[in-house]
């Protein structure tokens, strides 16, 4: 994505005000009453001085109590405004930075498997997390502080402009110079502040691919590589934070520089006009109290700056995201895919994964009758999975059509494709939770009697009730506590929650012990029984029953036919068999 411009992520991040667009009324409203309360005090100081040098007399005690009342008064207000801004203000921007968070989550689940397949999760949780922090605080106080400083700035002008306009003049031509070089060190910012982000997206996901991965990692004995790997990620950021603090500091001092001009230009030359007589004693002690307020205003911009320039990173990082469209989406007239038989064919059908790549698939037809079981064999690189995965458009073809009972899978809707497919993959994911949940899965509604029937089908009731929690025993992340053969069973368990008439099964024993095998064989022939299968498989003896079995090579199907056709056949399974068999 190209970098979008300031405004262009304003305008972008405008539309989340929009549920709070009253709180945000008052919030402001509350600034300019806070803003009112600290222009009010040089007023008052002026009043007293200049009836002090000027009218003596008139000068009462009555006179000063009024006043001191009145900016008691004046507190109080300020500190109720305050109290609004602080608290509810704060949490207006949290709850922003809640709808973004929602809105950027609902939008990854959208997002294709080509998505994933090249960025990192790392980065991903990076840009759901920390980048949006900062936004709460940018969503409170860009506009607070941006219309204090506004408001400030014109009133200290039009207030100064009826005591002395010359002075005024002078005083104000300094401010367009503390403009430039705030812009200039704002640019330099957003730059560094763009790359840390980016950096530190990069450190959690190296964190994360550790982490996941320590068990290979303690394997190997390679703590010291990670640490090595690590280190270089930790040390190009704190580069870049080193950086952002010295353009800070040069920030920082350049507007202590500023201040100083600010107060020597009203000292030397007000002190003039006052020698002249063109400005009161009491003009010249308010002009010395307005740039006082007018300088504190201004360093509160050079201190939110960082937060303002961190809220635009997060929202650029955000944006970008949200940008990204999903590869596979529903056709604008898709329909409901109902009462599936499970009729599944491919009509020359082409696909490669990237543009410029040689195609994984090349002008393909397959047919597959309602309740055929068709398994899928050989070489790695061949497309096997590939063609799997077609089937629930997880990825689309490059040409070519696929049809479900005789209907083009594009022109139906994802959900209901998906619904009517169950998926038994060799790498199995339980989520972090109950075995009574993982299962649950497979139908977001099922009884308890439902979840332990589907247990049972796969096999698996007998294990789970034998767990000290039973149902309610926690897997572990990714299901850390159950073994291979367990985790398994309980994905074959969902699926025949979920009852799909179709059928993928990719490779579902491959990493099991025999004994394991066995167990989860019998569970997937129970599965797979009156429903339209695909399996792939490297141990051969998994398949020996199944109705066709498709060798698959880079040149497409080069054979087709049952176990024993293809074994007389003496062609590429039967080498496949025999090399399986001498194993």
């Amino acid at each position: 994505m190209s970098k979008k411009n300031n405004g262009g992520l304003i305008r972008r991040f405008l539309p989340y005000y929009k549920k709070y667009k009253w709180t945000m009324a008052f919030d402001l409203f509350c600034a300019f009453l806070t803003t009112l309360c600290e222009l009010v005090l040089p007023i008052i100081v002026r009043q007293i001085t200049g009836m002090a040098t000027e009218n003596l007399a008139g000068l009462t005690a009555r006179f000063i109590w009024h006043c001191g009342l009145l900016y008691i008064f004046l507190r109080i207000v300020d500190t109720a405004a305050s109290y609004y801004m602080t608290s509810v203000g704060h949490i207006m921007g949290t709850k922003i930075e809640n709808d973004m968070r929602r809105d950027l989550f609902t939008h990854l689940q959208k997002l294709s498997f080509g998505f994933y397949d090249n960025t990192k999760v790392g980065t991903l949780m990076s840009r759901m997390t920390n980048d949006l922090f900062d936004v709460t605080e940018f969503a409170h106080h860009c506009p607070e502080e941006f219309f204090i400083a506004g408001v400030k700035i014109l009133c200290s002008f039009v207030i100064l402009c009826t005591m002395n306009i010359s002075l005024t003049v002078i005083v104000f031509a300094v401010v367009p110079v503390i403009l430039v070089v705030l812009i200039y060190f704002r640019l330099k910012m957003k730059k560094n502040f763009s790359a840390s982000r980016a950096q530190i997206g990069e450190l959690n996901s190296q964190i994360e691919d550790s982490l996941l991965g320590i068990r290979v990692v303690k394997s190997f004995a390679n703590e010291d590589v990670e640490r090595q790997k690590f280190e270089q990620g930790n040390k190009r950021f704190l580069e870049l934070k080193s950086e952002r603090y010295r353009i800070m500091a040069a920030f920082s001092s350049s507007t202590r520089l500023f201040d100083g001009v600010m107060y020597i230009v009203v000292v030397i030359a007000g002190g003039l006009f006052l020698l002249k007589g063109q400005i009161s004693p009491a003009d010249y002690v308010a002009y010395l109290m307005f740039v006082s307020t007018l300088l504190t205003s201004i360093r509160r911009i050079v201190e939110f700056s960082e937060q303002f320039q961190l809220g635009l990173s997060g929202i650029e990082r955000f944006a970008e995201i949200m940008d990204t469209q999903p590869e596979i989406q529903d056709a604008p007239n898709a329909k409901e895919l109902e009462k599936v038989k499970g009729d599944v064919e491919f009509r020359n059908v082409s696909f490669h994964y990237e543009s410029g790549q040689r195609d994984v698939l090349t002008h393909l037809n397959l047919q597959v009758k309602a309740g055929e079981s068709v398994a899928l064999v050989g070489p790695s690189g061949g497309g096997k999975t590939t063609l799997c995965s077609l089937i629930p458009r997880f990825y689309d073809v490059s040409s070519g059509q696929i049809l479900v009972d005789d209907t083009d899978i594009k022109t139906v809707t994802l959900n209901s494709l998906r619904r009517s497919i169950g998926v038994v993959a060799q790498d199995v994911y339980l989520f972090s939770g109950s075995v009574k949940e993982n299962i649950a899965y497979g139908k977001d509604d099922a009884t308890d009697a439902e979840i332990e029937e589907a247990a049972k089908l796969a096999g698996a009731h007998e294990f789970i009730c034998q767990l000290p929690q039973g149902y309610n025993t926690y897997v572990g992340e990714r299901g850390v506590k159950l073994s291979g053969g367990q985790k398994q069973r309980i994905s074959i368990a969902r699926v025949f929650l979920k009852n799909p008439p179709i059928l993928v099964l990719d490779e579902a024993t491959s990493a099991l012990d025999n004994e394991s095998e066995k167990l989860v064989q019998d569970s997937l022939e129970q599965l797979a029984r009156g429903r339209t299968t695909f399996t792939i498989a490297h141990r051969l003896t998994t398949i020996r029953n199944a109705d066709r079995i498709l060798v698959l090579t880079e040149n497409g199907i080069e054979e087709s036919g049952s176990h024993q056709e293809l074994l007389d056949k003496g062609g590429i399974y039967s080498e496949l068999y025999k090399l399986y068999a001498a194993m």
